[in-house]
């Protein structure tokens, strides 16, 4: 199993601490290092080229959003993932806009961030389900109405499969959830957009949006993971 190298940069040892607790309980993902402020982050991000970078905005000597500026260069292979504290969407756009691949809550449950990591690692973009909707509001406004047949047309076990990979999760990730076997949770996946007429990511999450499937609280809570890694109760300051 090839592991995903995570580099950690937050001002606080004692957050470090437990996201390295957290992270290094999962056999796929590895810390690489730990930096205290963006200077740090940059440097180490140049020498270790993780594959992942989990980098908070607010820290001394050099903030999250001009390290990312600095990150495009020296570490191009380098995929950003912030983790802040900010859940205003202005943040969220300006990270977006200086090269962060994803963005995640503090406030968050362990479960999203493990998420968040593995779609950012997979070269995904990831972002919170509370502020999706105003993000991609402001890019879609003017655009038509997707061409699709009623969500009647899909089968129980169709919605339920097409709505946990609209909500990010993977097909194995799905499989688990649903006791269904990966090649199955794909055929129930292509079925579904087939009969919807949906073609790619973009499109799905845009129809996801329309249905409402990404404007509940509970997003990412419909599920209870069967393992039981280190926990770090919450992230926020």
């Amino acid at each position: 199993m090839k592991q995903i190298r995570v580099l950690l940069a937050d001002d606080h040892a004692v957050l470090r601490a437990g996201l390295r607790l957290l992270l290094e309980a999962e056999p796929d993902i590895m810390v690489v290092g730990e930096a205290a402020n963006g200077c740090q982050a940059v440097t180490l991000a140049r020498e270790l080229q993780p594959d992942v970078l989990l980098l908070d905005l607010t820290m001394p000597r050099l903030g999250g959003l001009d390290a990312l500026g600095e990150l495009r260069h020296l570490a191009p292979g380098c995929r950003v993932l912030v983790l802040t504290m900010h859940d205003d969407e202005s943040y969220l756009r300006r990270a977006l806009a200086a090269g962060a691949a994803g963005y995640v809550l503090k406030q968050a449950d362990d479960r999203e961030l493990l998420v968040a990591l593995r779609a950012v690692a997979r070269g995904e973009v990831y972002v919170p389900p509370a502020l999706a909707p105003a993000l991609l509001g402001g890019l879609i406004p003017q655009r038509q109405p997707l061409s699709t047949p009623p969500r009647h047309s899909l089968s129980e076990r169709e919605e339920e499969v097409i709505r946990l990979v609209a909500q990010g999760y993977t097909s194995q990730e799905v499989a688990d959830q649903l006791c269904l076997a990966v090649t199955t949770v794909e055929t129930y996946r292509a079925r579904a957009m087939q009969k919807l007429g949906i073609r790619g990511r973009a499109q799905l999450v845009r129809y996801a949006l329309e249905v409402g499937w990404l404007k509940e609280s509970s997003a990412f809570s419909v599920m209870k993971t069967t393992t039981n890694p280190p926990q770090v109760s919450n992230f926020s300051r």
